[in-house]
């Protein structure tokens, strides 16, 4: 939609320099709904990716001061901008501006070298609410939604983004045990998450 759209502006544009750049009356009328159109989608796009899946539930009494700190990745459902890194971890930290600073951190075993992104993310609701939304680039935003917490220690969380292709098993120790990892995957499996894709982090460290 957005291509085709842009394909439109472009042959409006072009005919209003071929006929002097006129912009007053039907040529105008066009290329002003053109105009409302992209913003409309450009809105969509800024918007429509801070919302949270069908039946997931952000935690409520959330301490932020309690989630910053590092945490490791244990599993994920993968995507491009993580697809062959291992060692994966999330550390976060408050922005002298306001907001969290977000460093992730991983190993390209192909490349064999480190990667990072940083990023910002902002609470969407209320502070004591798990529901945060995150951006690595510019003013696009993804969502960030804690669905799962051990509210007692700060340990373990389960986290996704603004659909359920997006998944993070995440804890404090770079392994967890095996009926504390059954546990949370059932739980992402209840909720309709994929969890037979998902991909168990290597945390050992990468080879000297």
């Amino acid at each position: 939609m957005p291509g085709k759209l842009f394909r439109e502006f472009r042959a409006v544009e072009g005919a209003s320099a071929e006929y002097g750049g006129l912009t007053t009356g039907p040529l105008s009328a066009v290329l002003e709904e053109v105009m409302k159109h992209i913003s409309m989608i450009l809105l969509l796009l800024l918007t429509g990716c801070v919302g949270v899946p069908k039946n997931v539930k952000p935690v409520e009494n959330f301490s932020l001061e309690r989630y910053l700190g590092q945490w490791h990745e244990i599993a994920r459902l993968d995507h491009s901008f993580e697809k062959g890194l291992s060692r994966v971890t999330a550390n976060y930290s408050l922005r002298d501006g306001g907001g969290v600073r977000v460093l992730n951190r991983g190993y390209s075993e192909n490349k064999h070298q480190w990667k990072e992104a940083e990023g910002k993310a902002f609470f969407v609701q209320r502070p004591d609410v798990g529901y945060l939304k995150v951006s690595f680039f510019g003013p696009f935003y993804g969502s960030y939604v804690v669905f799962e917490l051990d509210h007692k220690e700060y340990q373990y969380s389960l986290v996704c983004g603004p659909n359920k292709s997006y998944l993070w098993i995440l804890a404090r120790d770079p392994e967890i045990k095996p009926e504390l990892k059954d546990m949370l995957v059932a739980k992402a499996a209840a909720l309709g998450f994929d969890t037979n894709k998902l991909v168990f982090v290597d945390q050992r460290p990468p080879p000297k």
